[in-house]
Protein backbone atom coordinates (compact mmCIF):
# COMPACT_ATOMS: atom_id res chain seq x y z
CA UNK A 1 0.00 0.00 0.00
CA UNK A 2 1.24 3.27 -1.43
CA UNK A 3 -0.19 6.42 1.11
CA UNK A 4 0.39 10.18 -0.23
CA UNK A 5 0.45 12.46 2.96
CA UNK A 6 -0.72 15.93 1.54
CA UNK A 7 0.19 18.46 3.63
CA UNK A 8 0.07 22.16 3.32
CA UNK A 9 1.65 25.06 5.12
CA UNK A 10 -0.11 25.81 8.78
CA UNK A 11 -1.63 22.01 8.71
CA UNK A 12 -2.22 20.79 12.29
CA UNK A 13 1.86 19.09 13.42
CA UNK A 14 -0.25 15.78 14.82
CA UNK A 15 -2.08 15.78 11.44
CA UNK A 16 1.25 14.86 9.94
CA UNK A 17 3.22 12.60 12.36
CA UNK A 18 0.37 10.90 13.43
CA UNK A 19 -0.05 8.93 10.39
CA UNK A 20 3.62 8.85 10.00
CA UNK A 21 3.90 7.16 13.32
CA UNK A 22 0.68 4.93 13.14
CA UNK A 23 1.77 3.65 9.78
CA UNK A 24 5.28 3.42 10.04
CA UNK A 25 4.71 0.97 12.86
CA UNK A 26 2.38 -0.63 11.24
CA UNK A 27 5.05 -0.98 8.76
CA UNK A 28 7.80 -2.35 10.90
CA UNK A 29 5.38 -5.18 12.38
CA UNK A 30 3.94 -6.18 9.01
CA UNK A 31 7.22 -8.65 8.63
CA UNK A 32 6.79 -10.44 11.97
CA UNK A 33 3.03 -10.48 12.31
CA UNK A 34 1.94 -11.55 8.66
CA UNK A 35 4.69 -11.38 5.90
CA UNK A 36 2.16 -11.81 2.70
CA UNK A 37 0.79 -8.03 3.75
CA UNK A 38 1.68 -5.32 1.43
CA UNK A 39 4.34 -3.54 2.25
CA UNK A 40 2.81 0.49 3.45
CA UNK A 41 4.97 2.99 2.22
CA UNK A 42 4.20 6.70 3.13
CA UNK A 43 5.78 9.67 1.45
CA UNK A 44 4.83 13.82 1.87
CA UNK A 45 3.21 15.60 -1.02
CA UNK A 46 2.93 19.01 -1.11
CA UNK A 47 3.41 22.11 -3.85
CA UNK A 48 6.12 23.17 -2.58
CA UNK A 49 10.13 21.31 -1.17
CA UNK A 50 8.38 21.28 2.12
CA UNK A 51 5.63 21.78 4.60
CA UNK A 52 5.67 23.99 7.36
CA UNK A 53 3.48 23.21 9.99
CA UNK A 54 1.65 25.57 12.19
CA UNK A 55 3.37 25.13 14.90
CA UNK A 56 6.96 25.48 12.80
CA UNK A 57 7.55 22.05 12.45
CA UNK A 58 9.56 21.53 8.46
CA UNK A 59 8.27 18.06 6.99
CA UNK A 60 10.13 17.52 3.48
CA UNK A 61 8.63 16.85 0.63
CA UNK A 62 8.84 13.59 -1.17
CA UNK A 63 6.92 13.49 -4.00
CA UNK A 64 4.70 16.51 -5.82
CA UNK A 65 1.10 16.53 -6.93
CA UNK A 66 1.46 15.79 -9.72
CA UNK A 67 2.53 11.75 -8.75
CA UNK A 68 -0.85 11.45 -7.01
CA UNK A 69 -1.88 8.54 -9.66
CA UNK A 70 1.22 6.88 -8.35
CA UNK A 71 -1.03 6.17 -5.19
CA UNK A 72 -3.53 3.77 -4.08
CA UNK A 73 -3.99 5.42 -0.86
CA UNK A 74 -4.67 9.47 -0.52
CA UNK A 75 -4.93 11.18 2.44
CA UNK A 76 -5.79 15.01 3.05
CA UNK A 77 -5.03 16.07 7.19
CA UNK A 78 -6.33 18.90 8.89
CA UNK A 79 -5.51 21.99 7.62
CA UNK A 80 -4.58 23.53 10.66
CA UNK A 81 -7.91 26.09 11.36
CA UNK A 82 -10.14 26.28 14.10
CA UNK A 83 -13.06 28.16 13.31
CA UNK A 84 -15.28 29.04 9.66
CA UNK A 85 -13.76 31.98 8.86
CA UNK A 86 -10.33 30.38 8.88
CA UNK A 87 -11.21 27.18 7.56
CA UNK A 88 -12.81 29.23 4.52
CA UNK A 89 -9.85 31.41 4.39
CA UNK A 90 -7.66 28.25 4.32
CA UNK A 91 -9.93 27.18 1.64
CA UNK A 92 -8.85 29.84 -0.70
CA UNK A 93 -5.30 29.80 0.10
CA UNK A 94 -3.10 28.80 -3.34
CA UNK A 95 -1.89 25.31 -1.88
CA UNK A 96 -5.23 23.99 -0.79
CA UNK A 97 -6.08 24.84 -4.55
CA UNK A 98 -3.55 23.21 -5.68
CA UNK A 99 -4.67 19.99 -4.16
CA UNK A 100 -7.99 20.84 -4.72
CA UNK A 101 -7.12 20.53 -8.82
CA UNK A 102 -4.65 17.81 -8.28
CA UNK A 103 -7.39 15.74 -6.58
CA UNK A 104 -9.89 16.44 -9.70
CA UNK A 105 -7.03 15.14 -12.25
CA UNK A 106 -6.16 11.96 -10.90
CA UNK A 107 -7.93 8.33 -11.38
CA UNK A 108 -10.80 7.81 -8.79
CA UNK A 109 -11.55 4.37 -9.50
CA UNK A 110 -7.40 3.45 -9.03
CA UNK A 111 -7.48 5.63 -5.63
CA UNK A 112 -9.18 5.47 -1.87
CA UNK A 113 -9.41 9.62 -0.63
CA UNK A 114 -8.99 10.07 3.01
CA UNK A 115 -9.30 13.08 4.89
CA UNK A 116 -9.50 14.51 8.49
CA UNK A 117 -11.17 17.18 10.47
CA UNK A 118 -10.62 20.75 8.25
CA UNK A 119 -9.14 18.63 5.70
CA UNK A 120 -12.91 16.89 4.88
CA UNK A 121 -13.10 20.48 3.77
CA UNK A 122 -10.94 20.27 0.76
CA UNK A 123 -12.01 17.06 0.14
CA UNK A 124 -15.81 18.17 -0.61
CA UNK A 125 -14.38 21.10 -2.43
CA UNK A 126 -13.76 18.87 -5.30
CA UNK A 127 -17.57 17.77 -5.64
CA UNK A 128 -16.50 13.90 -4.62
CA UNK A 129 -18.44 14.18 -1.80
CA UNK A 130 -21.47 14.87 -3.48
CA UNK A 131 -24.49 12.87 -2.81
CA UNK A 132 -22.12 11.14 -0.28
CA UNK A 133 -22.14 10.08 3.48
CA UNK A 134 -18.84 12.04 5.22
CA UNK A 135 -18.01 13.02 8.92
CA UNK A 136 -15.85 16.19 9.80
CA UNK A 137 -15.06 18.44 13.28
CA UNK A 138 -17.63 18.35 14.80
CA UNK A 139 -17.87 21.88 16.01
CA UNK A 140 -17.74 22.91 12.34
CA UNK A 141 -20.74 21.10 11.63
CA UNK A 142 -23.10 23.93 10.17
CA UNK A 143 -20.47 25.25 8.53
CA UNK A 144 -20.35 21.92 6.33
CA UNK A 145 -23.70 21.87 5.92
CA UNK A 146 -24.07 25.23 4.80
CA UNK A 147 -21.20 25.17 2.32
CA UNK A 148 -22.24 21.33 0.87
CA UNK A 149 -25.73 21.03 1.12
CA UNK A 150 -25.32 17.52 -1.07
CA UNK A 151 -23.29 15.93 1.43
CA UNK A 152 -24.76 14.18 4.12
CA UNK A 153 -23.10 14.87 7.24
CA UNK A 154 -22.75 12.29 10.15
CA UNK A 155 -21.22 13.25 13.23
CA UNK A 156 -22.38 9.77 14.63
CA UNK A 157 -19.46 7.97 13.46
CA UNK A 158 -15.60 8.82 14.00
CA UNK A 159 -14.72 7.35 10.49
CA UNK A 160 -17.05 7.13 7.90
CA UNK A 161 -16.48 5.27 4.97
CA UNK A 162 -18.49 5.62 1.42
CA UNK A 163 -17.91 4.74 -2.38
CA UNK A 164 -14.00 4.62 -1.89
CA UNK A 165 -13.67 7.79 0.27
CA UNK A 166 -13.38 7.73 4.17
CA UNK A 167 -13.32 10.63 6.34
CA UNK A 168 -12.89 11.78 10.01
CA UNK A 169 -13.53 14.09 12.84
CA UNK A 170 -12.23 16.10 14.24
CA UNK A 171 -8.34 16.58 15.21
CA UNK A 172 -7.00 13.15 16.31
CA UNK A 173 -9.75 11.56 14.89
CA UNK A 174 -6.84 10.97 12.79
CA UNK A 175 -5.11 8.24 14.98
CA UNK A 176 -8.75 6.61 13.89
CA UNK A 177 -8.39 7.08 10.51
CA UNK A 178 -5.21 6.15 10.19
CA UNK A 179 -5.90 3.10 11.79
CA UNK A 180 -8.85 2.38 9.46
CA UNK A 181 -6.09 2.92 6.61
CA UNK A 182 -4.33 0.12 7.78
CA UNK A 183 -7.33 -2.07 8.98
CA UNK A 184 -8.37 -2.16 4.94
CA UNK A 185 -5.20 -3.98 4.48
CA UNK A 186 -4.94 -6.33 7.69
CA UNK A 187 -7.93 -5.73 10.39
CA UNK A 188 -5.63 -7.91 12.82
CA UNK A 189 -2.15 -6.03 12.50
CA UNK A 190 -4.65 -2.53 12.73
CA UNK A 191 -5.80 -3.94 16.16
CA UNK A 192 -2.17 -5.03 17.13
CA UNK A 193 -1.05 -1.78 16.36
CA UNK A 194 -3.68 0.04 18.27
CA UNK A 195 -2.73 -2.18 21.47
CA UNK A 196 0.95 -1.46 20.77
CA UNK A 197 0.55 2.28 20.95
CA UNK A 198 -2.04 2.45 23.55
CA UNK A 199 -5.05 3.36 20.73
CA UNK A 200 -8.66 3.17 22.68
CA UNK A 201 -11.59 2.65 20.55
CA UNK A 202 -13.99 5.46 19.99
CA UNK A 203 -16.50 5.03 17.45
CA UNK A 204 -18.21 8.53 17.52
CA UNK A 205 -17.71 11.73 18.24
CA UNK A 206 -20.84 12.45 19.34
CA UNK A 207 -19.22 11.92 23.09
CA UNK A 208 -17.03 14.92 22.63
CA UNK A 209 -19.44 17.20 20.89
CA UNK A 210 -20.54 20.64 22.85
CA UNK A 211 -23.93 21.87 22.03
CA UNK A 212 -22.95 25.34 23.27
CA UNK A 213 -20.44 25.75 20.76
CA UNK A 214 -22.62 24.91 17.67
CA UNK A 215 -23.29 28.52 16.72
CA UNK A 216 -25.94 28.65 14.62
CA UNK A 217 -28.67 32.26 13.67
CA UNK A 218 -32.08 30.03 13.56
CA UNK A 219 -34.18 32.47 15.14
CA UNK A 220 -36.85 29.02 16.01
CA UNK A 221 -34.00 26.74 16.70
CA UNK A 222 -32.61 29.45 19.23
CA UNK A 223 -35.83 29.60 20.62
CA UNK A 224 -36.16 26.08 21.13
CA UNK A 225 -33.05 25.86 22.54
CA UNK A 226 -33.56 28.61 24.94
CA UNK A 227 -36.83 27.66 25.86
CA UNK A 228 -35.34 23.77 26.59
CA UNK A 229 -32.58 24.66 28.89
CA UNK A 230 -34.66 27.09 31.23
CA UNK A 231 -37.16 24.04 31.74
CA UNK A 232 -34.79 21.37 31.43
CA UNK A 233 -35.63 20.16 34.86
CA UNK A 234 -39.23 19.38 33.90
CA UNK A 235 -40.48 16.33 31.17
CA UNK A 236 -41.15 18.27 28.09
CA UNK A 237 -43.31 17.24 25.23
CA UNK A 238 -42.49 18.17 21.73
CA UNK A 239 -45.53 19.22 20.87
CA UNK A 240 -46.50 21.25 23.15
CA UNK A 241 -43.17 23.75 22.87
CA UNK A 242 -43.68 23.60 19.46
CA UNK A 243 -46.90 25.09 20.33
CA UNK A 244 -45.66 27.56 22.69
CA UNK A 245 -43.43 28.87 20.24
CA UNK A 246 -45.61 28.96 17.54
CA UNK A 247 -44.90 26.58 15.47
CA UNK A 248 -45.84 22.97 14.38
CA UNK A 249 -43.76 19.93 15.65
CA UNK A 250 -43.19 18.53 12.07
CA UNK A 251 -41.73 22.68 11.48
CA UNK A 252 -39.35 22.14 14.37
CA UNK A 253 -38.13 18.48 13.43
CA UNK A 254 -37.22 19.66 10.26
CA UNK A 255 -35.44 22.78 11.79
CA UNK A 256 -33.56 21.11 14.13
CA UNK A 257 -32.54 18.38 12.09
CA UNK A 258 -31.19 21.51 9.13
CA UNK A 259 -29.58 23.51 11.19
CA UNK A 260 -28.36 20.54 14.26
CA UNK A 261 -27.98 17.51 12.89
CA UNK A 262 -30.79 16.22 15.02
CA UNK A 263 -34.54 15.47 16.18
CA UNK A 264 -35.98 17.87 18.24
CA UNK A 265 -36.21 14.87 20.63
CA UNK A 266 -32.42 13.92 20.12
CA UNK A 267 -31.86 17.53 20.94
CA UNK A 268 -33.12 17.39 24.49
CA UNK A 269 -31.53 14.39 25.44
CA UNK A 270 -28.21 16.33 24.53
CA UNK A 271 -28.52 18.89 26.66
CA UNK A 272 -30.17 16.58 29.70
CA UNK A 273 -26.81 14.81 29.36
CA UNK A 274 -25.18 17.78 28.87
CA UNK A 275 -26.42 18.87 32.40
CA UNK A 276 -26.03 16.05 34.33
CA UNK A 277 -22.17 15.45 33.16
CA UNK A 278 -21.38 18.87 34.37
CA UNK A 279 -23.13 18.47 37.71
CA UNK A 280 -21.72 15.18 37.98
CA UNK A 281 -18.11 16.12 37.28
CA UNK A 282 -18.35 19.90 39.63
CA UNK A 283 -20.44 18.94 42.24
CA UNK A 284 -21.22 16.60 45.33
CA UNK A 285 -24.94 16.08 44.40
CA UNK A 286 -25.82 12.53 44.31
CA UNK A 287 -27.37 10.35 41.24
CA UNK A 288 -31.09 11.05 42.37
CA UNK A 289 -30.28 14.95 42.60
CA UNK A 290 -28.68 15.09 39.44
CA UNK A 291 -31.07 12.98 38.13
CA UNK A 292 -34.24 15.23 39.06
CA UNK A 293 -32.58 18.75 38.35
CA UNK A 294 -31.66 17.05 34.36
CA UNK A 295 -34.82 15.21 34.43
CA UNK A 296 -33.43 12.12 33.76
CA UNK A 297 -34.73 8.84 35.01
CA UNK A 298 -33.47 7.82 38.05
CA UNK A 299 -31.10 4.79 38.11
CA UNK A 300 -32.57 1.68 40.58
CA UNK A 301 -30.69 0.68 43.83
CA UNK A 302 -27.43 -1.72 42.81
CA UNK A 303 -28.26 -4.39 44.18
CA UNK A 304 -25.15 -6.82 44.64
CA UNK A 305 -24.95 -10.35 43.84
CA UNK A 306 -24.20 -12.99 46.34
CA UNK A 307 -20.88 -14.05 45.62
CA UNK A 308 -19.91 -10.01 45.10
CA UNK A 309 -17.54 -8.92 47.84
CA UNK A 310 -19.25 -5.65 50.00
CA UNK A 311 -16.39 -3.51 49.58
CA UNK A 312 -16.97 -4.08 45.78
CA UNK A 313 -20.14 -3.16 46.53
CA UNK A 314 -19.98 -0.29 48.71
CA UNK A 315 -17.40 1.58 45.75
CA UNK A 316 -19.81 0.81 43.10
CA UNK A 317 -22.43 2.47 44.68
CA UNK A 318 -21.02 5.60 45.94
CA UNK A 319 -18.25 6.07 42.85
CA UNK A 320 -19.46 9.38 40.83
CA UNK A 321 -18.16 8.08 37.78
CA UNK A 322 -21.39 4.93 38.32
CA UNK A 323 -23.80 7.85 38.19
CA UNK A 324 -22.60 9.31 35.04
CA UNK A 325 -22.09 6.21 33.36
CA UNK A 326 -26.12 5.32 34.10
CA UNK A 327 -27.70 9.07 33.16
CA UNK A 328 -25.92 8.82 30.17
Amino acid sequence: MHVALVGVDGCFTSALTVFIDVLGTAEVLRPAFDSPIPPIRIDVVGARRKVVTGAGLTVPVTMSLTDLDCFDTIVIPALGTLNEHDTTAALKGRDVRAVTRALGRIDHAAASIAAACTGVFALAETGLLDQHHATTSWWLANAFRGRYPTVTLDLDAMVVSDDGKMTAGAAFAHLDLALAIVRRVSPALAQHVARMLVIDERPSQRGYLVLDHLAHSDALVLEFEQHVRVNLHEPLDIHDVAAVLGTSRRTLERRTQTVLGMSPIDFVQRLRVERATHLADTTDQSVEQIAHKSAMPTPPPFEPSSDEPTDTVNTRKHSPHRGTTRIR
